[in-house]
């Protein structure tokens, strides 16, 4: 079995499942200044480590947050094990820098896998390939450390082996003391730390020495910008199985070099920060964020959206009212998400299509006046159109007015073909149309 044959089989459920959580958690939710706040501010970590011995997450229930993605429509939840900052969420042998060490006294990562299995849910762990805290990470002329540019570190000597060896064993731990991992979230390569430069042949040889079926991101040779060599005709062996673009979705969906789609998936925020900020109030709105995974899977891709739980361990209310409006839409709509595809149609104007087998899925975002062209669909395909949340029927609307389009079918969203009716979901009325044939 080749690569691209490997991916493909491992990605069979990653491509059906289409939605999942990502959870960015740490240390710098105490700041309340995002993830990068280390970074952003240049605190040293001597000075960061305050927050080590602040953090005491007495409100933190992952059972309550695997139950809250399940009840959005998620199919898997991916959390922070270790980010940039080098704290760890999980009972590493490797660093006394962990929760168990906290007030909390928590394998917060064993709670969190436990928690997630038990909803049904997919398990996945983010792992940052970049630490902060550690004393053999490069500093001075890293682009991201906190002491870049610092004089005190200009000539200092770090072992970067002595990391490697540390960071290899850190996911060494991950992908044996955890049970089944399903998706393994790395991040991220810039400048020249990327591929060889962690030792990733070596890495992902232990990994799938342990976890043959886990799922793994391109962040070993790229960030969210880049594709990295799956899409090229000869993918490295650290390639990973599916694209991360992150807060863009692709223009065309992602392909590689044969013109073939390949595993995609959009990680995003709710509002500007993956960690927890609490005067960043620019939420998107959840209408607009149903309409981005409906352009996702049309695209051929997943998504993976964003809360940022407090120090407490507590996930805010705009997060949870975003959550509950997903859970409604998809309650009634899911069968046009899940196991969906690229309709391989153009885009129509009022909305997006999406495809499982000879089902077609017209989404639509906005109120058609009079009757509802369904442009790409062969105008004799169609052999019936539902309401998809309630089955309803839904009459063709070729009608007088009509006459001039002879080659495109229409969809009457009310009684009479020449009328103009309200969505009956403002935010995505979907219509089931059943195809004698698959296009």
């Amino acid at each position: 079995m080749n690569r691209f044959e490997e991916v493909k089989k491992r990605t069979e459920w990653f491509q059906k499942d289409r939605f999942g959580m990502f959870i960015h958690w740490g240390l710098y939710a105490i700041p309340g200044r995002g993830e990068w706040v280390m970074s952003a501010e240049k605190i040293p970590a001597e000075e960061y480590e305050q927050f080590f011995e602040e953090f005491d997450p007495v409100d933190y229930d992952p059972g309550e947050w695997a139950r809250m993605a399940k009840e959005a429509g998620m199919k898997y939840v991916v959390m922070t094990a270790k980010h940039h900052d080098g704290f760890c969420l999980f009972d590493t042998k490797l660093t006394d820098y962990k929760s168990t060490n906290t007030k909390a006294r928590r394998d917060l990562v064993r709670e969190f896998v436990d928690a997630v299995r038990a909803e049904g849910l997919k398990v996945g762990l983010y792992y940052s390939l970049i630490d902060w805290h550690h004393k053999d990470f490069p500093k001075y002329a890293d682009i991201n450390h906190p002491m870049r540019g610092n004089e005190a570190y200009k000539d200092e000597k770090i072992d970067f082996d002595n990391y490697l060896k540390f960071m290899h064993g850190q996911i060494e731990e991950l992908v044996t003391n955890y049970g089944k991992i399903d998706i393994l979230w790395f991040d991220y390569s810039y400048e020249d730390l990327r591929g060889e430069k962690w030792k990733a042949t070596d890495l992902i040889h232990m990994v799938r020495a342990h976890q043959p079926d886990v799922l793994i991101d391109n962040r070993l040779e790229t960030s969210g910008e880049g594709f990295g060599s799956l899409v090229t005709e000869q993918p490295s062996e650290f390639c990973g199985d599916f694209v991360s673009p992150e807060q863009i979705i692709p223009p065309e969906g992602i392909m590689n070099y044969r013109g073939e789609q390949v595993p995609w998936e959009l990680c995003l925020t709710m509002n500007n920060n993956w960690g927890y900020n609490p005067t960043d109030h620019d939420y998107k709105e959840a209408s607009l964020l149903i309409h981005k995974l409906v352009e996702c899977v049309s695209k051929g891709g997943n998504m993976i959206l964003n809360v940022g739980p407090d120090a407490r361990g507590n996930i805010n209310e705009e997060s949870r009212q975003i959550l509950h409006t997903f859970g409604g839409w998809l309650k009634k709509n899911g069968d046009s998400i899940y196991d969906c595809i690229n309709a391989g149609i153009p885009k129509p104007e009022w909305g997006r299509y999406t495809r499982k087998g000879n089902k077609l899925y017209a989404h639509i975002f906005e109120c058609a006046i009079g009757p509802l062209a369904l442009t790409g669909v062969p105008v004799d395909a169609v052999a019936k159109i539902r309401r998809l949340a309630d089955s309803t029927e839904v009459k063709r609307g070729e009608s007088w007015i009509t006459a001039s389009y002879q080659d495109i079918p229409f969809a009457c969203l009310g009684e009479i073909p020449h009328f103009t009716y309200p969505l009956t979901d403002a935010i995505d009325t979907v219509l089931e149309i059943t195809l004698k044939e698959e296009l």
